[in-house]
């Protein structure tokens, strides 16, 4: 590496919430990694509205604070943050001593070549692992087969990126849970370029703000209008056959070919029905492409 005046800026932004059991400790390990890298750099955190000493002991190791007055979600907080951030770019990481902030340095080398580097956990530390684990490894495969790239840590909270490109992304993150999950989905299925690389994962200091039922239906929500803002071919094209092949296998097996029986209305009502699902979903893509980010 060159002197830091060479290297961009980095901000390192911490959403929190409740995090005084470990915003302290992630701070110190964060600057003391950061200053033997030689990047440039400030420690941003966000307190979304803690009712507990967070903002208080972020100060007191020498972060810069930004307050939410109110609890609005990490979504949010990771808005606000980046907005504030000075940086050119952005590392995100979680504040409950969760993610290994030794290895931000690994991220920001590949920076150089890829629009964003997201740290792959090696397993699952989180609470609610019976519910979470089953339901991230569904919604995973599906955000795959809608970006048509292989995902591998969809919703990873340790990631680097740019700040001006997530930029062109804010009108469509979420304020939840589903916000790193939503920027992954964006920026694949914008052809832009994400580079994985493995990382340690720890169980979290504190009370965890994940709710298992209202997250994991925001998470599926979030995959399905992914799909249609992204590739809604993927949804349209998929039910266009079902109901046109449908309808011409009901018109080959009850009409005139095999059984010499009069052609039904339904069958005429799946094979229309069919074909206007296929022109809605052309139209559909036709709208995301003239209305993508260039």
């Amino acid at each position: 590496m060159g002197d830091r005046a060479e290297l961009p800026k980095v901000s390192v932004v911490i959403p929190a919430y409740n995090e005084e059991a470990a915003i302290g400790e992630t701070i110190e390990v964060i600057r003391r990694v950061m200053e033997a890298s030689r990047y440039p750099f400030e420690i941003l955190v966000v307190n979304d509205g803690s009712k507990d000493r967070t903002e208080e002991i972020a100060r007191q190791h020498g972060a810069r604070v930004i307050n939410h007055h109110e609890n609005k979600g990490v979504g949010w907080a990771r808005k606000t943050g980046i907005r504030a951030a000075e940086g050119e770019i952005i590392v995100m990481m979680d504040g409950d001593g969760t993610y290994p902030a030794e290895q931000i340095p690994e991220l920001l080398s590949y920076m150089d070549r890829c629009d964003m580097c997201v740290g792959d956990r090696s397993r699952e530390a989180g609470t609610m692992k019976l519910l979470r684990v089953p339901a991230k490894w569904i919604i995973r495969h599906i955000a795959s087969y809608v970006t048509g790239k292989k995902i591998y840590d969809l919703n990873s909270g340790l990631r680097a990126f740019y700040k001006d490109t997530v930029l062109q992304y804010f009108n469509i993150l979420p304020g939840g849970h589903s916000w790193v999950s939503t920027q992954t989905i964006a920026y694949l299925a914008s052809g832009l370029t994400v580079k994985y690389t493995p990382i340690d994962y720890h169980p979290r200091k504190g009370k965890s703000s994940f709710h298992p039922l209202s997250d994991t239906l925001q998470y599926l929500s979030l995959v399905f209008r992914a799909v249609m803002y992204f590739n809604p071919l993927k949804v349209f094209i998929p039910l266009a056959l079902v109901f046109f092949g449908g309808g011409v296998a009901k018109l080959l097996w009850e009409g005139p070919l095999i059984k010499h029986g009069p052609i039904k209305e339904s069958t005429i009502i799946l094979i229309t029905f069919g074909g206007l699902v296929g022109v809605i979903g052309l139209l559909a893509d036709l709208i995301v492409k003239m209305n993508r980010p260039s």
